[in-house]
């Protein structure tokens, strides 16, 4: 099969080489001797890649610590399920699929991929393959950053960073939804798509100084470094800093800081594929290209706004 592969980690994605690997042995996955319980194959029709995942070190090394290079970089698939391992239950052949891989084995930068049913969820036959692909590691990053981690309620202030980002538009849209007062920030090229996202203010930090913006009950930090340092001082007794942007700096005087990592979730999928089909969500992807023509892809000339997806087949 076609796939991506990575062997430099000092090369970043200029690193990435287009290569044959073996196709999952289906039959040796569906026995008793090769099942590894709980594992389907996926034929996949669109991917998604996150940009810092190669400095990841478990792109690199496996869970005890071993070289597991080649490998194939992207966690974030939509596709088929083509074969189930001895015992797998849940999910069944020629079902539509989306959901993530697990961090520590190949990803979907590939024409198939084998990943654990528990990590997918069923993709509606109206949803597209790139909406799925594009959805599924920032719809749920968004997801749990809100409401697991950051509890948000109906009536409270969120402030959303990067809030014309794949992630921080998804986390937009959804603390919308739920009935929360919204304050994007970006840059100042950024201010209408934060706002046609459902920002209800826009905050540029080239320009503007966040301190100006008052409390909030809960912000949702991509960023990290100053702007999360800066950020802590704005939450209000008993909300909540949460970021995915590493350890936070500075924590809120009377308030919570949650850093957290994105999980596989497939009930929250669910969810997350309900508001796509409904139309009250929707994805931030900003190019799609081939599988051919992935390597350029994540080595653009220019800059590109929004979330890149690889069209796998067509």
């Amino acid at each position: 099969m076609k796939a991506i592969v990575v062997t430099d980690r000092a090369a970043g994605t200029a690193g990435m080489t287009l290569t044959e690997r073996p196709e999952p042995d289906a039959a040796r996955l569906a026995s008793l001797e090769g099942a590894n319980y709980g594992d389907v194959v996926v034929e996949v029709h669109a991917s998604g890649f996150t940009g810092n995942e190669l400095e990841w070190p478990s792109t690199w090394i496996d869970r005890l610590g071993r070289d597991r290079t080649p490998s194939i970089p992207g966690h974030e698939l939509a596709g088929v399920v083509t074969a189930l391992s001895y015992g797998t239950a849940g999910l069944s052949v020629g079902q539509r699929v989306f959901g993530l891989t697990d961090w520590t084995r190949d990803g979907t930068l590939a024409e198939y991929v084998v990943v654990e049913a528990r990590n997918l969820a069923p993709l509606p036959g109206d949803v597209d393959f790139t909406v799925g692909a594009s959805v599924a590691m920032p719809g749920l990053t968004a997801w749990q950053g809100l409401f697991d981690h950051g509890r948000l309620q109906a009536g409270q202030s969120v402030l959303v960073h990067g809030a014309a980002g794949a992630v921080g538009s998804m986390a937009t849209q959804l603390a919308r939804e739920y009935g929360a007062y919204v304050i994007g920030t970006g840059r100042a090229a950024h201010r209408q798509t934060a706002l046609d996202f459902g920002a209800q203010e826009f905050v540029d930090l080239e320009n503007d100084a966040l301190k100006d913006i008052g409390g909030v009950d809960l912000v949702f930090d991509v960023f990290g470094a100053d702007i999360g340092k800066q950020s802590a001082g704005l939450v209000r007794a008993g909300g909540t800093l949460v970021t995915v942007a590493g350890p936070p700096e500075a924590r809120p005087a009377e308030g919570l800081a949650v850093d957290f990592v994105v999980v596989p979730d497939r009930a929250q999928l669910g969810q997350i594929a309900r508001l796509m089909r409904d139309g009250r969500l929707r994805t931030n992807t900003g190019h799609v290209a081939a599988l051919d023509d992935a390597v350029a892809a994540f080595n653009p000339t220019e800059r590109i706004n929004g979330k890149t997806i690889i069209r796998v087949r067509p």
